[in-house]
């Protein structure tokens, strides 16, 4: 398989007053395609801050960060963003849809920033909500879905761009047990088909779904364990 992400001395320091926050502190990481990889961590333990560095949300402020084969730790805003939308997509607890707009209206998003015509985005569209099972809920809005339909429309518009990799950031969070694991069945199938998948989670249940499992302390990786494989 060939490398996707290649973090080396990855440091994140932030500023509280006149204190200096490690958030990450020597992280190293090596991720390859089609890997399904799950970070775990108590709270403050720096997971969130490698989802945003990873996710190209925020810059480290030391170290280097190759996602294919690309240094992006030095890059700009725009830069940065441009990237977002072409190589990740996201799937956060908390859905963030656009409760105007209708599912398809919301999964398309992602093409407007692409140059695609509309036509073309609204079909790409229509083709990811069918791969969630949401053929017949294209014109509902948010608030006439369940929570696991809005989780399968985000999830859908992460993937709409056909990105290098999904970051799935405690994606049942919001969601009951039941709904969760079809979420989790989801993501599950979405790695058999060839994504590469990394999720953010604090449930030993969720994380063994995971090919790969990294644990952070103290903003460094304290293990990283290969699973049996994900589904098991």
């Amino acid at each position: 398989m060939d490398g996707l992400i290649s973090l080396s001395d990855i440091r994140k320091t932030y500023e509280m007053g006149q204190t200096q926050v490690r958030a990450l502190d020597g992280v190293s990481l090596e991720i390859l395609k089609g890997d399904y990889l799950a970070v775990m961590g108590p709270s403050g333990s720096g997971k969130s801050t490698l989802m945003n560095l990873i996710g190209c949300l925020d810059t480290p402020t030391s170290g280097s960060y190759l996602l294919k084969s690309r240094e992006i730790s030095t890059l700009g805003d725009d830069e940065l963003a441009r990237i977002r939308n072409r190589e990740i997509g996201f799937v956060f607890q908390t859905f963030n849809l656009l409760p105007r707009a209708d599912a398809l209206q919301n999964v398309e998003l992602p093409l407007v920033y692409s140059g695609m015509s509309r036509r073309d985005r609204r079909e790409r569209a229509r083709r990811a909500l069918e791969a969630v099972g949401l053929g017949d809920r294209m014109g509902h809005r948010p608030n006439e879905m369940s929570g696991g339909q809005r989780q399968r429309v985000a999830i859908a518009r992460a993937l709409v761009n056909e990105p290098s990799i999904l970051l799935a950031d405690e994606p049942t969070g919001n969601l009951d047990s039941r709904t969760g694991e079809e979420i989790m069945a989801l993501i599950d199938r979405l790695h058999r088909e060839g994504n590469t998948i990394i999720l953010v989670t604090h449930e030993d249940d969720l994380a063994k779904k995971a090919e790969r499992v990294i644990r952070l302390l103290d903003g460094k990786i304290v293990s990283d364990s290969r699973n049996g494989g994900a589904g098991n």
